[in-house]
C-alpha cells in the first residue's frame, strides 16, 4: 500500500511538472489584428535593415544556445529587444524596419548557428528565440504607433538541411570517395578520378541526384528526411512540405556560371544543403502565397523582403505576386511593398524581375557596386552614376504593377522610382571595411539618403561599423550602447529631417545636372549634382565623392562654363545642410547657370531662400 501510494504521489508530481511547463510556454495566441494601410508612398520611407539577433536583448527568458564569444553563434537579440530600443530607432529618424526571418529556424547545422533566419523549418510557427506571435504583433503595433512600418524577409527558394540524398542506399548520411584512383591518358599522364561525395550536399546532376551501388546506378536517389531535434532538423512544417515531389532534388550549384548558369542557379540547391523547393508546381505557389500572406494577416505588417530571387522561376514571381497583392487588399491592406534580393551586379538581371507582374522593387546591387563602390570608395569618375540612371529605362519595369505601390494620389508607382538604395547590408562587408574613411562613409550617406530610391541603411553604419565579410558584419549593436551623440549617427539624423521637411528629396523626380568623367585634380573631378523637383517645389543637391585633392575642393564648373539649372536667373540658393563650410549662399547667373563649390567628402542641400 506504501509503494501504490508513493507511485500515486509520483504520477500527481509529473502531472503537475508538466501542466506547469505547459503553462509556461503555451501562451495563448490574441486575435490577429485588423488591417490597416500604414503608407502614403513607399518613397517616403527610410528602411532600418536590422539582424534580430544582434540587435539587443529584451528578454532573457528566451535566451538557450547562447555563445557570444563565437561568430557564428546565437547572441540573444530579440524582438522585445527592438521594441525596447524604439526611442533610438526613432530619434535616428529611418521610418521603416526590415527585420531577419520570423519563422522557426534550424537551430545549429555543422556547428553554425541558424541565428541569420535563413534555414527555414517551420514556415509558420515563429522563431522561440524571438519571441511568440503576440511579441511579434506588439513589435507591429509600436512600431505603427510611432510612424514607422515593418517588412518581413521570405524565404521560398529552399528550406534548411533537412534530408539528405540516399545515394548508396544503406539509410545513414555517408561521405565517401568514389572512383578507381589512378587514369591514364593517351600520352601515358596519370591523374586521380578520386571524388569525395557527400549524400548531405552532392554536386548537380541535371537528371536529379542518382543513387550508385557497386554494380553502377540504380536509378533516382531517395531522399532522406532527418529527425534531429536538438537542432530542429526535423520534418519541414507545414506538413505539406514533407511530400518528396516538392523538390528538385538535383544536388548544389556547382558553376554559377556557364552554358547551364540559369539551370542551376533555379534549381539546384543553395551551397550549404539548403534544399530547392519546387516552386515550378502550382500547389507549392499557392502555398507560399497562403503561407506568406498569413504572417501579414496574423501580424498587421506592411510588407516583403523577398530572398533569393534569382534562384526561382519567372513564373513564380508572377503568380506569388499577385496572389498576395490580391490577398492582403481583399483583407483590407493596401500599398504593399515587395522587394527582392538578386545578389548580382548585373542590372539587366535585376530589373527583368521588376517587369510583367512581378515585384515592385530590387534591392539595388548594380548601384552598390558601380556608384558607393567604384565612385565613393575608389575615387571612380561621377559618370558612372549617369550611365547607370540612363539604363534604368531599358532595364526595369517602366508601369506600376496592378494592386501594386500607389502614390499619395493613388496613382501607380513604376519600379524604376522605388528602387531600393544601399551601402551595405549582412550578405557584403560593410562600407569602411579596407576603407577606413568615416568622411567617405558620411558622403555615401548624404548622395543614398537625397538620390533617387528608397534608401535602406543597415544597422550599426551609424555607430560607423566596419565588419568584413559575413560574419564579421554581423557584429552586436548593444556594445554601441545606442550612442545618439556621434558624429555619423547625427549627420544620418540631420539628413532624415531634411528628407522629410522638403518632399523633393522624397518624391520628386531625379535629373542629373553634372557628372564628370575627370578624377584627379580638375575643377569638376568628383562632383554629382542633381535637382530634385515635386508640386512646384525644387531642391538641388550637389556631392563631392572624392577626397581631398590640390585644389581641395572641387565646383560644378570647368573652364569657366557653370552648371544649367531650372531656377530662374539672380535666384539666391541657400544650403540647408548644416556642416562648416562657410559657402551658404549661391546666386543663379544671368544665363541660368550656377557655380557651386564643395568641399571633399561633403554635399549641400540647396533650396529658395
Amino acid at each position: 500500500m506504501r509503494h501504490m501510494r508513493l507511485g500515486l504521489l509520483l504520477l500527481a508530481l509529473l502531472l503537475f511538472a508538466s501542466w506547469s511547463v505547459a503553462s509556461c510556454f503555451d501562451v495563448p495566441v490574441n486575435a490577429p489584428p485588423k488591417m490597416t494601410t500604414e503608407v502614403e508612398d513607399w518613397r517616403d520611407e527610410i528602411i532600418y535593415q536590422i539582424l534580430v539577433d544582434r540587435f539587443e536583448n529584451g528578454d532573457k527568458n528566451n535566451d538557450y544556445n547562447l555563445d557570444l564569444r563565437a561568430p557564428t553563434g546565437w547572441h540573444g537579440g530579440d524582438w522585445q529587444g527592438i521594441i525596447d530600443r524604439l526611442d533610438y530607432i526613432e530619434e535616428l529618424g529611418v521610418t521603416a524596419l526590415w527585420i531577419s526571418p520570423n519563422y522557426k529556424n534550424v537551430e545549429q547545422d555543422a556547428g553554425i548557428s541558424g541565428y541569420h533566419g535563413y534555414w527555414p523549418q517551420d514556415f509558420v510557427s515563429t522563431n522561440p528565440h524571438f519571441g511568440d506571435m503576440n511579441k511579434l504583433r506588439e513589435l507591429v503595433a509600436e512600431s505603427h504607433k510611432r510612424g514607422i512600418k515593418v517588412i518581413f524577409d521570405v524565404v521560398v527558394n529552399h528550406i534548411g538541411q533537412l534530408f539528405y540524398y540516399d545515394i548508396n542506399l544503406n539509410g545513414r548520411p555517408d561521405e565517401h570517395v568514389e572512383g578507381s584512383g589512378l587514369v591514364y591518358d593517351q600520352y601515358g599522364g596519370a591523374r586521380s578520378d578520386l571524388v569525395r561525395v557527400t549524400e548531405w550536399d552532392p554536386d548537380f546532376d541535371p537528371r536529379g541526384i542518382h543513387s550508385r551501388t557497386s554494380l553502377g546506378e540504380a536509378g533516382i536517389a531517395p531522399i532522406r528526411w532527418v529527425y534531429m531535434p536538438e537542432d530542429n532538423r526535423v520534418p519541414p512544417m507545414p506538413k505539406v512540405f514533407q511530400n518528396d515531389d516538392w523538390y528538385n532534388r538535383k544536388g548544389r550549384v556547382v558553376t554559377p556560371w556557364g552554358w547551364n548558369h540559369r539551370e542551376q542557379v533555379v534549381l539546384a540547391d543553395f551551397p550549404g544543403g539548403l534544399k530547392d523547393i519546387k516552386t515550378s508546381l502550382p500547389e507549392v505557389q499557392q502555398e507560399m502565397i497562403r503561407v506568406w500572406t498569413h504572417w501579414i494577416l496574423e501580424t498587421n505588417a506592411d510588407g516583403f523582403r523577398i530572398d533569393t530571387v534569382k534562384h526561382v522561376e519567372d513564373e513564380f514571381w508572377k503568380v506569388f505576386a499577385a496572389g498576395v497583392r490580391k490577398e492582403l487588399k481583399a483583407a483590407g491592406k493596401n500599398n504593399f511593398l515587395m522587394f527582392g534580393e538578386i545578389f548580382d551586379g548585373d542590372d539587366a538581371l535585376l530589373g527583368h524581375y521588376t517587369k510583367d507582374g512581378m515585384l515592385d522593387s530590387v534591392f539595388y546591387f548594380s548601384h552598390k557596386y558601380q556608384v558607393f563602390d567604384d565612385v565613393f570608395k575608389r575615387g571612380g569618375a561621377t559618370k558612372k552614376i549617369e550611365d547607370l540612371y540612363n539604363a534604368r529605362q531599358a532595364n526595369y519595369g517602366t508601369t506600376p504593377h496592378p494592386n501594386g505601390i500607389v502614390d499619395a494620389n493613388g496613382q501607380g508607382i513604376a519600379p524604376t522610382r522605388a528602387l531600393v538604395t544601399f551601402l551595405d547590408n549582412h550578405d557584403v562587408a560593410r562600407f569602411l571595411y579596407e576603407f577606413n574613411q568615416v568622411e567617405g562613409l558620411r558622403a555615401a550617406l548624404f548622395y543614398l539618403l537625397t538620390a533617387d530610391g528608397i534608401p535602406c541603411i543597415y544597422y550599426g553604419t551609424e555607430q560607423d561599423f566596419e565588419g568584413g565579410n559575413d560574419p564579421a558584419n554581423r557584429e552586436d549593436m548593444w556594445p554601441s550602447q545606442f550612442d545618439t551623440s556621434g558624429t555619423t549617427f547625427k549627420h544620418v539624423q540631420q539628413l532624415n529631417q531634411l528628407r522629410k521637411k522638403y518632399a523633393p528629396l522624397r518624391r520628386g523626380n531625379f535629373q542629373l545636372r553634372w557628372t564628370s568623367e575627370r578624377t584627379a585634380t580638375e575643377q569638376d573631378a568628383g562632383i554629382v549634382a542633381f535637382e530634385r523637383s515635386y508640386n512646384g517645389e525644387s531642391v538641388l543637391v550637389v556631392v563631392n565623392a572624392h577626397a581631398s585633392k590640390t585644389s581641395e575642393t572641387s565646383a560644378t564648373s570647368l573652364g569657366g562654363g557653370g552648371m544649367p539649372v531650372s531656377f530662374a536667373p539672380g535666384t539666391v540658393l541657400v544650403n540647408v545642410f548644416q556642416d562648416d563650410d562657410a559657402n551658404k549662399e549661391f546666386v543663379v547667373a544671368a544665363d541660368g547657370t550656377v557655380t557651386v563649390s564643395v568641399k571633399p567628402r561633403s554635399g549641400k542641400i540647396l533650396v529658395k531662400k
